[in-house]
Formats: C-alpha cells, sequence, structure tokens
C-alpha cells in the first residue's frame, strides 16, 4: 500500500510540473513580471524590464542585473551584500506562477508566486 501512495504522489508531482511552460524568449519574460512582485516565504523580489533585480531575502536586502541570452534568464544577484554569483536559469510559467531552475535547467528550482 505504501508503494502504491508513492507511486502515486510521484505521478501527480510529474503531472503538475508538466503543467507549466518554458518562457522562450524575452518579452514573454517582461510581460509576466513587469509590475509585479515575485513572492516565496521570506522573499519578495521585484524584475524590472529594463535589467534591476531588488528586494528582501529573510530580511537581507536583493540586488543584482539580469540579461536575457540564448533563451535563459541570466542573472548577477547579491544577497545582504554576499554575491551569489552569476547564472543562467530557464524560466517557466503557469497562471500567476512562475519558475526558475538554475544552470540552463538542469540545478535546482525556485517557485514564485506573481503579485
Amino acid at each position: 500500500m505504501r508503494m502504491l501512495v508513492s507511486t502515486l504522489a510521484m505521478i501527480a508531482g510529474t503531472a503538475a510540473s508538466a503543467e507549466f511552460a518554458k518562457v522562450d524568449s524575452q518579452e514573454e519574460f517582461v510581460s509576466l513580471v513587469a509590475g509585479k512582485e515575485l513572492k516565496r516565504p521570506f522573499i519578495n523580489l521585484e524584475v524590472s524590464p529594463e535589467g534591476a533585480i531588488s528586494g528582501k531575502g529573510a530580511a537581507w536586502e536583493v540586488t543584482g542585473n539580469w540579461t536575457w541570452r540564448d533563451g535563459y534568464f541570466c542573472r548577477d544577484l547579491f544577497w545582504g551584500g554576499d554575491a551569489l554569483g552569476y547564472n543562467c536559469q530557464e524560466v517557466q510559467a503557469k497562471d500567476n506562477r512562475i519558475r526558475f531552475t538554475s544552470d540552463k535547467g538542469a540545478g535546482d528550482s525556485a517557485e514564485f508566486r506573481l503579485r
């Protein structure tokens, strides 16, 4: 029974994940984030169409810059003054949610609500 529940949970997780669609262009990305906050627990960010990133993460200031390169959101980010480095990320969206996956889609993901 436990194996069945685990298998069903895995299938449900895969189906939910498949609902996100890849954002392929800078224009599409900007239309999603312009004038909105990206929110998740303890994190509020703004990503401007002009290439700036600002906000708070666990009470520390977040700043940075971004560009769109070869279908990826590439950012250079600082959190509380510490450099988090440059990384190009795959972007996916669904309804009022957006997901960034580091290392051009091969790394860790972070999902935000768009408000």
